[in-house]
């Protein structure tokens, strides 16, 4: 009996322990601030999608560690296999990725983007779909960045390839050499999540600030405490079904998983943008669907960086997947978001001139 009581004593304070040691604050207030949602029902192709979808957690659903994640990494790579590339797609090593430009692009006007995958998977090939579609919407010199990846590296590897990708972006162009005019960065999921937190890292450091941002479905908070993380398991067909084994697991008890996998407390402001300072960050644009489980993260950040007095837009379509504009094939949305994307960043450079 005496060991089951020592037990329950460390279990108890393993249990309080998280909340004065990460300094985990509740955001609930951020809830009461309700952002529209597009009125219009989804298309026939997300149909398509799902099944897509569903065959791949089929196929992975069996599988465990390093196997389970080539496959995924796999999937990721080859989603677009059949997609038509009219956009140049040239590599680069240093810093790692690959240019994707369209025809006529102005190589001065350069978007810095950062793909999504938790952190684990996902590459420039696999988010094509949305690097070239940006690149043709555009006009601009999309540079795709190959971030080190968890978990043969550690998270900051990567947020540290971001920072430094962008300072090589601001005098360097697909063609060697030549002074940015206009920069934006951009990220889907993770990548959002390192483009929020990178925007921030510029005006700590008082570097000269991104122009724009964009993040799509952006991770913005690791501490999962958000409503939408636990409520739209069901809902969310991507991310749910990985995520499902982590909705029952007790949240101090995520948050110390959290900490001994990205080697940070799970409030740090580069893993969690939400949680740190978001004054004079620039003009954002965050996109989201309500099926999903970051759907309170990007309200979160949206409500808390305007209360800060940042310009930050949130549009949310209804009853689609997780970065459907991965699938603008099947998805006449994933169009949609791309000219909604370029209208923002139209705005943006007008009002800049």
């Amino acid at each position: 009996m005496e060991i089951v009581g020592i037990i329950v004593v460390i279990v108890a304070i393993l249990a309080i322990a998280p909340r004065f040691l990460f300094h985990i604050k509740d955001l609930s207030y951020l809830d009461n601030n309700r952002h529209p949602v597009r009125e219009q029902s989804p298309s026939e192709g997300l149909k398509q999608v799902l099944a897509q979808i569903r065959e791949l957690h089929e196929t992975v659903k069996p599988m465990k560690g390093m196997a389970k994640l080539k496959a995924l990494r796999h999937f990721m790579d080859h989603l677009n296999d059949d997609l038509e590339i009219t956009a140049e797609i040239r590599p680069q090593s240093q810093p790692a990725g690959e240019w994707v430009l369209a025809p006529g692009a102005d190589t001065t006007r350069r978007i810095l983007y950062i793909h999504g995958g938790g952190w684990l998977v996902g590459s420039p090939r696999s988010h094509r779909a949305i690097t070239e579609r940006l690149a043709q919407k555009t006009g601009a010199a999309v540079f795709s960045l190959d971030y080190r990846l968890m978990p043969e590296h550690r998270f900051m590897d990567g947020m540290e390839d971001c920072r430094e990708a962008y300072r090589w972006l601001l005098e360097n162009g697909p063609n060697g050499p030549e002074p940015a005019s206009f920069m934006v960065v951009a990220g889907d999921s993770a990548g959002g999540s390192h483009t929020l937190a990178l925007i921030a890292w510029l005006r700590d450091q008082n570097l000269r600030q991104a122009d724009a941002a964009v993040a799509l479905a952006p991770s913005t908070d690791l501490t999962l405490t958000a409503p939408s993380n636990r409520e739209n398991l069901a809902t969310d067909a991507l991310l749910g079904p990985m995520a499902g084994p982590i909705g029952k697991v007790p949240r101090w008890l995520s948050w110390w998983l959290t900490m001994l996998a990205f080697r940070l407390s799970p409030t740090n402001p580069s893993a969690s943008p939400l949680r740190g300072n978001l004054a004079n960050l620039p003009p954002t644009l965050i996109h989201a669907t309500d099926q999903e489980l970051l759907l309170d993260n990007a309200r979160r950040y949206a409500t808390r960086a305007r209360n800060a007095g940042s310009p930050v837009e949130l549009h949310i379509w209804p009853g689609l997947v997780h970065v459907w504009h991965m699938f603008r094939q099947q998805l006449p949305e994933a169009e949609e978001a791309f000219e909604d994307i370029q209208r923002f960043l139209e705005k943006v450079e007008s009002e800049s001139q």
